[in-house]
């Protein structure tokens, strides 16, 4: 049945959208049968209303974000939620789960194809918000601890393999210097890039940009996050990073889960992304703006994440 669903969806699917790439139209499929199969729950969803949703993902960081987040949170909403299951460290970003099991599994970008639980599963052109809630991280985790001198500005970056290819989307030194002596008369700057050792990795292996030794020698008036942590060790990595993002309104990130992390804070965003089926399909102007509300700037190069913060910061 499944598989005469598929085929039936993907000849509609290439009919709606003959503008999208041949090869991409697949991902827009996907969603659409993970919407139908929502039908199952009707039942439980909007009549017993009890708590049995078990949801359990190790996809990518991103995925996880912007889909199955929201869709947790709606069924905390709805009184249907049980139990949710991630990798290690998620718990901060499941606050609202009573049941929340942290498992030593490693991210895997194939759990995403395998994943017809959430209405939105993956990458598309249109989503679906009718089991989708805004996460209010930036509410949960504002405080008085990490405050400092001026305005926060947070520099997200992020240098690892993309697409079994060398880095493409990342801040070089050349770039991360310009940024930093425009606005740091203006704003306290915070630079995060998680090492591995702080977070759960994928198939993405992190590598050394070598910024942070730089950083300390020529811009010792950042803040580096890593450093920060072992100030204090009490928070869990995670833990920390929605702690300081909340207290920020201007946030400078790159593609992937690093910019979508960023557009949970309101404010202004801006991701460097010069490539990814983020562009074929729009989500930065469709998914990236809902996720708090915050004004996303895509910038495609060095030069547009420049214009744009001077214009906005």
């Amino acid at each position: 049945m499944k598989r005469i669903v598929l085929k039936a969806l993907n000849i509609l699917t290439y009919a709606m959208n003959s503008h999208i790439p041949f090869k991409k139209v697949y991902w827009i499929r996907d969603n659409y049968f993970s919407r139908l199969r929502q039908g199952i729950f009707l039942f439980k969803d909007y009549i017993s209303k009890r708590p049995y949703k078990k949801i359990e993902f190790f996809g990518e960081f991103q995925q996880e974000l912007t889909f199955v987040l929201p869709f947790a949170y709606w069924h905390h909403l709805n009184g249907t939620l049980a139990t949710t299951i991630s990798s290690k460290g998620t718990s901060p970003f499941y606050f609202f789960s009573k049941t929340h099991i942290e498992k030593n599994e490693p991210r895997d970008w194939l759990n995403n194809s395998k994943n017809f639980e959430i209405p939105n599963m993956g990458h598309s052109n249109s989503f679906s918000y009718r089991k989708w809630a805004r996460l209010p991280l930036k509410q949960h985790y504002r405080n008085d601890e990490f405050v400092f001198e001026k305005p926060l500005l947070v520099i997200a970056n992020k240098y690892n393999l993309e697409w079994l290819e060398q880095p493409i989307n990342f801040f070089s030194l050349d770039l991360l210097d310009q940024i930093i002596n425009e606005f740091k008369s203006s704003y306290s700057i915070i630079y995060n890039r998680p090492l591995s050792t702080a977070i759960v990795v994928d198939e993405s292996e992190i590598l050394d940009l070598g910024e942070y030794d730089w950083l300390r020698k020529n811009h010792p008036e950042v803040v580096l996050l890593n450093d920060l942590h072992q100030q204090y060790p009490a928070y869990h990595f995670n833990e920390l990073q929605l702690k300081v993002y909340a207290n920020a309104e201007k946030f400078i990130s790159v593609h992937g889960g690093t910019g979508t992390l960023a557009s949970y804070f309101g404010g202004i965003n801006i991701i460097y992304s010069k490539r990814g089926l983020e562009h074929v399909f729009g989500e930065f102007e469709l998914i990236f703006p809902k996720l708090s509300g915050a004004k996303i700037l895509h910038a495609k190069t060095e030069k547009e994440i420049l214009k744009f913060a001077k214009q906005h910061f």
